[in-house]
């Protein structure tokens, strides 16, 4: 969840400095343009008052430079642009010279410069050139009209590098940039530590919810700190989670209770059968069918005390050899499928897991029982046990008829057992017992099809310590 709301913060973060920054760069920029504007305004306002006041120029011909105003207004000019590299100049109204700094310099017949011109023949100076940025625009230009007699007579025009402007200006985008970079660190680092106090709450009940989800029923949401909404979530989660191990310990208490009172009903029960069937002829039908149903109560009644003793115990974790553990298992039934003609192949190396030796080996006897229980005589059981750095595996394979896929989504629940296995002995509580037993322990069983019939069973424990 962090991962999916840090992106947008950033980006909402993002966009106020960019709805910020923007804006603060471009007044910059204008704010830097308009001070190299009114500097150069006052410059050509200043030539402007020399330049009124220069006699008329002979016919043909630029101002005289005997002319003692005309003289000054040249001066000034070239000692302008040999102090600010600017080029300026006085232009008549048809554009001839009446003084300019550098003399080669002269007014083009289009662009910016000739545009300036026209504009300040209007009567009007320069106020809004063109916004300069750092990265266009070389030059900037700045005219003004020089009236006499409330005529326009000439014009004086500057013709400014922008390099020193475009620098400063640069430099400003850079500071800015610099204070948004800053301001998006800073905006990250609050954004990691709210986002961290908002979701640690979050983060601790799914934990919690994971572990209870695989059978860690004493688990609980630690306090934590986070918004009062989460930490109020947090406190119902704990009093519903109490709330459902209450129900869960009545359940199996329960249960076994009336298995273990059922026991002696039952037992004196059928005692009275056995003394009932010494008065009846030897062979008698009936009361070898009320036998059997009897001990097969007693045998459902036996499973229904183990299961719940399985779902109410506590894993005795220990690093086991999970390969000897499955040998000695795959040893113990090898009479038994001789028995029954079936081979029983075992292949163990090896290699260890966290598991609770004894629950682990109730749970392989299930297995293999179940297995041998349903494989044909002259068919195979192969127990194998693989690892990788996570889990161990121990994969049961029968020759069986094996499980539809409907069948698989049912296989392990209780009493529940295949329409087309209710002839053969067991109460339906066999493999349900081993998954109660292997996810005390952090294990899990599950069941697939093999190829061409038959059923295979994997049972799964992990190699290192379970909520470590």
């Amino acid at each position: 969840m962090r991962t999916r709301l840090l992106p947008l913060l950033i980006i909402l973060m993002a966009a106020i400095l960019l709805a910020l920054g923007v804006p603060l760069a471009v007044s910059l920029a204008a704010a830097q343009q308009q001070e190299v504007v009114v500097d150069r305004i006052d410059d050509t306002a200043r030539f402007a008052s020399l330049a009124q006041f220069v006699a008329d120029r002979p016919e043909g011909s630029r101002v005289s430079p005997t002319e003692p105003r005309g003289k000054t207004l040249l001066q000034e000019l070239h000692t302008y642009q040999d102090l600010y590299d600017i080029n300026a100049g006085v232009f008549y109204r048809d554009k001839k010279v009446m003084a300019n700094a550098p003399q080669n310099w002269y007014l083009p017949g289009a662009g910016e410069l000739h545009d300036s011109f026209e504009e300040a023949l209007q009567g009007r100076r320069s106020h809004d050139p063109a916004q300069v940025w750092p990265w266009q625009r070389d030059r900037l230009v700045v005219a003004s009209p020089v009236v006499r007699d409330g005529d326009v007579v000439a014009v004086v025009v500057t013709d400014s590098p922008t390099g020193p402007m475009r620098s400063r200006i640069l430099h400003g985008w850079l500071v800015i940039g610099a204070g948004e970079a800053a301001a998006m660190l800073l905006a990250l680092g609050a954004a990691l530590r709210l986002t961290g106090w908002v979701l640690k709450p979050v983060r601790i009940l799914d934990a919690t919810t994971h572990d209870i989800a695989t059978g860690r029923l004493k688990s609980r949401v630690a306090a934590a700190g986070g918004p009062p909404e989460l930490r109020r979530l947090a406190r119902s989660f704990n009093e519903m989670a109490d709330n459902v191990e209450d129900v869960l310990e009545q359940q199996r208490a329960f249960v076994a209770d009336a298995s273990h009172q059922l026991r002696n009903p039952l037992s004196a029960l059928l005692l009275r059968i056995e003394l009932l069937a010494l008065e009846l002829p030897e062979g008698n039908e009936e009361i070898a069918s009320v036998r059997t149903e009897g001990k097969r109560l007693a045998h459902v009644l036996d499973d229904l005390l183990d299961l719940a003793l399985a779902e109410h115990a506590e894993a005795d974790l220990r690093l086991t050899d999970i390969g000897e553990l499955t040998a000695e298992r795959v040893a113990s039934w090898s009479p038994v499928a001789d028995d029954k003609g079936v081979r029983l192949v075992g292949t163990c190396p090896a290699t260890t897991a966290w598991a609770d030796p004894v629950a682990l080996s109730s749970a392989l006897d299930a297995v293999i029982d179940n297995a041998l229980k349903f494989t044909p005589e002259g068919e195979c059981v192969e127990v194998e046990v693989t690892s990788n750095g996570e889990v161990s595996r121990i994969v049961v394979t029968d020759r069986g008829p094996g499980l539809s896929d409907e069948e698989l989504t049912r296989v392990g629940d209780r009493f529940w057992r295949s329409a087309g296995h209710q002839n053969i002995k067991g109460s339906g509580l066999g493999l349900s017992i081993s998954r109660a037993l292997l996810s005390a322990g952090g294990g899990s069983i599950t069941y697939a099809s093999h190829d061409p019939h038959g059923l295979k069973v994997t049972v799964t424990v992990p190699r290192t310590v379970p909520g470590a």
